[in-house]
């Protein structure tokens, strides 16, 4: 490997360090960051990673002081600084929560099975680049989807193809908005987002 990703040894446990990429508001980011720092465990989100300069992620993350650090349109161009940062902060799992960059191969590369997405969808169904956000939900309902949900994948070179590693469903309701499904798809990922990346990391 490029980068020695460390596990400091505490109290008899290895200590698991998170790194979390975001790109705008960041409630799956705080309620990531909050769920581990409930726990008191050995495994906690030490940073947050950011393509815009202080998008409200980065309000949260220091409410609940945790790093955040914003990397340029370069940066994630050719992806070593990112990468060297990651190594600097003994960054062993990475999860994208609401991240709209692709993430670049070197990471790839030295992180493998060791980054997430969370996608709010069922997939294949309405993944690829530019379906994110109010987007997903208003194609879900002009198609008349019965049910929605989410996915929980690793994530390749391509957008929304890694493997599946979990899916939870909702019921597409008849009269429903995109607002009103989006806030039943929240409520599944702020519910099982935290729960599948423990379990992944005690693996």
């Amino acid at each position: 490997m490029l980068l020695c990703k460390k596990q400091a040894k505490k109290g008899g446990f290895m200590r698991k360090n998170i790194a979390i990429f975001a790109s705008g508001n960041g409630t799956n980011a705080e309620n990531i960051i909050r769920y581990f720092q409930a726990k008191q465990g050995e495994t906690q989100v030490v940073l947050v990673v950011c393509n815009h300069w202080r998008p409200p992620v980065f309000d949260r993350a220091k409410r609940l002081d945790v790093s955040c650090i914003y990397m340029n349109k370069d940066a994630w161009a050719t992806g070593t600084e990112v990468l060297r940062l990651l190594g600097e902060r003994e960054i062993d799992f990475i999860a994208l929560a609401g991240f709209l960059v692709r993430v670049p191969d070197v990471i790839l590369q030295e992180y493998p099975r060791q980054i997430v997405n969370i996608h709010p969808s069922l997939l294949p169904k309405y993944g690829g680049k530019g379906m994110y956000g109010d987007r997903i939900h208003e194609a879900v309902i002009a198609a008349g989807e019965k049910e929605s949900g989410i996915t929980i994948h690793y994530i390749n070179e391509h957008y929304d193809e890694g493997d599946i590693i979990a899916q939870y469903r909702c019921p597409v309701l008849p009269d429903d908005t995109p607002e009103e499904l989006a806030k039943r798809v929240h409520a599944l990922e702020y519910e099982y987002y935290p729960q599948v990346i423990e379990r992944l990391i005690s693996m």
